[in-house]
Parts: C-alpha cells; sequence; structure tokens
C-alpha cells in the first residue's frame, strides 16, 4: 500500500515555469494569498481555460483547503493542461521563493 501514490515536487515544478493559480473569490485572495499567482475564481476558470492551456506550462491549483483547487485541477486537466492540486495555498508558500 504505501508508496502507491507520488509526492509531488511543488519546487521543482516552480523552478521550472509553472503557476500558481488560486481559485478562491477576489474578497479570499484580497485577504492574502502567494505572491505572483494568478486569481481565477473556480467560477470563472471555465472562462479561461483556453488562455491557460496556452502558456504550456504546469498549472498549480490553490484554494483555501484544497476542495475547490481540486475542482479546478480535474477541469485543467480534462482540457489537456498539467494541472497540480497545491491544496491550500498557505502550504504552498514554504515552495515560492
Amino acid at each position: 500500500m504505501f508508496g502507491l501514490f507520488k509526492k509531488t515536487d511543488y519546487k521543482a515544478l516552480l523552478e521550472d515555469g509553472a503557476v500558481i493559480i488560486d481559485v478562491r473569490s477576489p474578497g479570499e485572495y484580497s485577504g492574502g494569498a502567494i505572491p505572483d499567482s494568478e486569481n481565477i475564481p473556480l467560477q470563472s476558470l471555465g472562462n479561461r481555460v483556453k488562455q491557460i492551456k496556452s502558456l504550456e506550462v504546469p498549472v498549480i491549483c490553490v484554494c483555501a483547503s484544497g476542495v475547490r483547487s481540486a475542482s479546478a485541477k480535474a477541469q485543467l486537466k480534462a482540457a489537456g493542461v498539467d494541472a497540480y492540486n497545491g491544496g491550500a495555498w498557505t502550504k504552498m508558500i514554504p515552495y515560492v521563493d
């Protein structure tokens, strides 16, 4: 059972040009966020998928707890984007310079 799930190396993804998309509401985002992250609320993500896909870089989705970012990851993956669920935005801070 152990070793079935490979741990994502977020630092390596970021060093390779990944972007962080915060799918919380603008109000939540303005209360604190990862520097240089892009705020695209989950309900608006569908309108931006083509733009995000055109970046041709991995995307790390974050939110308050990991629930919305999981939905965002699934939506982006379905569109062919190399997407990851970073979970709660506060847990990603150590990976950002």
